[in-house]
């Protein structure tokens, strides 16, 4: 007989005391009720502990399919509002100039049809003009948008671009001097007040636009494109672009599946970036094909950029894409934050065409007055207080009547739009009223919204009868085309002026 085992098996001798020390054990009624004891106990923890397993599997999975129900349907209706067809009560309302706002109240258009079926003088459309809802914060959800199914068979209409029409030219460089001589070139200019005051006529003029130049021999004043990007964007004929600087914004692809290749074929889709976007894009992931493209974004570096501002270098890109495109017929602009869900081609026929509009932007999901704006800009302290008031000061002294609050059945005088979504036609007022948008962000703060009525209303009043057909749109029909999302959190000082 062997002493030791192995696989950890007992010495003989300790296992004969273990054995005898079980069967006293067993031939006692105390050893007998231990026995039966933990039997029991076991059997109940066991059955206990099943219990819980199969409570917590359950509820885990009635979980997972909550959460994979509310996926599908979300998925589902994002589908639905970019896709939807033409609807026949949008139709009806078409023609009788009927407006669905989005608490569901019907008003009549604003606009003036004369005996031959054209429209005439009074020329803005808008859809969503009310009082807003005081206290509680509304949410906002996408609308029906009665897109066309298809852009087959999609022809521009004959007498579309029946606008009014003059010459623009613009000023290339500035050479002034003085006798100190601390002219310093900017990009947009040096205008005077004088030459802004006589800019607003619609009329055969050259005026300031951006991109001007110093004397021979001063540096660029920025916004510097090399000429492969530039040769590629004077052959768009309808361009789509976008524009992201200061790594302020992750990149948002248009959705390919829902642009027909028509349009994927003959739009140029432009992102403007700067290099420390574009490196961070690559740091990332996100870096350019040898073609030069980012799914269909073709991306487009600016170098020396015109301002310290950011948000004010955004808008060269943005209101300025006549000069950009000169060969453009139709421009759509849309902020980094967005991603395009729907055909700009459908986009086109149905803000433009169909409205027979050569401007169309939509207003924005609370505010209707652009006193409120100024309020709510202080308040969240969006930019420099005083350069908000020097502004308002000289746009009141200037004709911007400010609204009564003891009259809230009067029309507003003004107008705010939600400017992250525009659709232009580059006829000479569309062009002209861009222009003039964008010298007033270049002269006061880079808050456009701020300065969107006053710029349409002088307009207006300075061209009784050269309008611009301008349409204003719900802001639920936005936000069915495009996928909206957060800005890139970033650290941001307080803007100054």
């Amino acid at each position: 007989m062997a002493l030791h085992r192995t696989n950890g098996e007992l010495f003989t001798e300790r296992r004969n005391i273990v054995d005898a020390v079980f069967n006293s054990f067993e031939k006692s009624d105390h050893g007998s009720r231990v026995l039966r004891r933990g039997r029991r106990f076991g059997r109940i923890t066991k059955h206990k502990l099943s219990r819980w397993i199969f409570l917590l599997t359950a509820l885990l999975s009635i979980l997972l399919t909550v959460y994979g129900l509310k996926m599908f349907f979300q998925a589902k209706m994002e589908s639905k509002f970019s896709t939807i067809p033409h609807s026949i009560q949008e139709e009806r309302n078409l023609q009788e100039n009927i407006v669905v706002s989005d608490d569901g109240k019907t008003s009549k258009e604003n606009i003036a049809v004369s005996d031959d079926g054209n429209t005439s003088k009074e020329n803005i459309v808008v859809s969503d003009v009310g009082n807003t809802s005081k206290g509680k914060r509304r949410k906002h959800f996408p609308c029906e948008v009665g897109l066309l199914e298809s852009v087959d068979g999609l022809v521009e209409p004959k007498n579309y671009m029946n606008f009014t029409w003059f010459s623009l030219e613009y000023v290339d460089h500035e050479d002034r001097t003085s006798k100190i001589d601390l002219f310093e070139p900017r990009f947009g200019g040096h205008q005077t007040l004088e030459e802004r005051e006589n800019s607003f006529y619609a009329k055969n003029q050259t005026l300031h636009c951006g991109f001007v130049k110093g004397k021979p021999g001063h540096p660029s004043t920025g916004f510097d494109i090399n000429e492969k990007d530039k040769a590629y964007m004077y052959r768009c004929k309808v361009a789509v672009s976008s524009c992201i600087f200061g790594s302020s914004d992750f990149l948002r692809r248009p959705t390919s599946r829902l642009i027909s290749q028509y349009s994927k074929d003959n739009v140029c889709f432009v992102m403007f970036l700067d290099d420390q976007t574009l490196s961070k894009l690559s740091s990332e992931g996100s870096s350019p094909d040898e073609r030069g493209y980012i799914g269909l974004w073709k991306i487009v570096v600016v170098k020396n950029l015109p301002y310290e501002d950011m948000r004010r270098t955004g808008k060269v890109p943005k209101f300025l894409s006549h000069r950009l495109f000169p060969h453009s017929r139709y421009s759509i602009w849309l902020d980094s934050k967005m991603r395009l869900n729907s055909d700009p081609m459908l986009i086109i026929e149905y803000f433009l065409w169909r409205r027979k509009a050569e401007y169309a932007i939509s207003n924005h999901y609370d505010r209707h007055n652009v006193w409120e704006e100024v309020l709510q800009n202080k308040r969240l302290n969006k930019y420099n207080h005083t350069a908000i008031d020097e502004q308002f000061n000289f746009y009141q002294s200037d004709g911007l009547p400010k609204v009564d609050p003891s009259k809230p059945n009067d029309p507003l005088p003004s107008y705010v739009p939600e400017g992250s979504f525009i659709i232009r036609a580059h006829t000479p007022m569309s062009n002209l009223f861009s222009c003039l948008w964008f010298n007033e962000v270049d002269r006061f703060t880079s808050r456009d919204q701020l300065s969107f009525a006053y710029t349409y209303l002088k307009l207006r009043r300075m061209n009784p009868e050269r309008p611009i057909q301008l349409y204003m749109f719900k802001d639920c029909e936005r936000r069915a085309l495009l996928k909206l999302f957060r800005h890139r959190e970033l650290p941001s000082p307080r803007e100054t002026a």
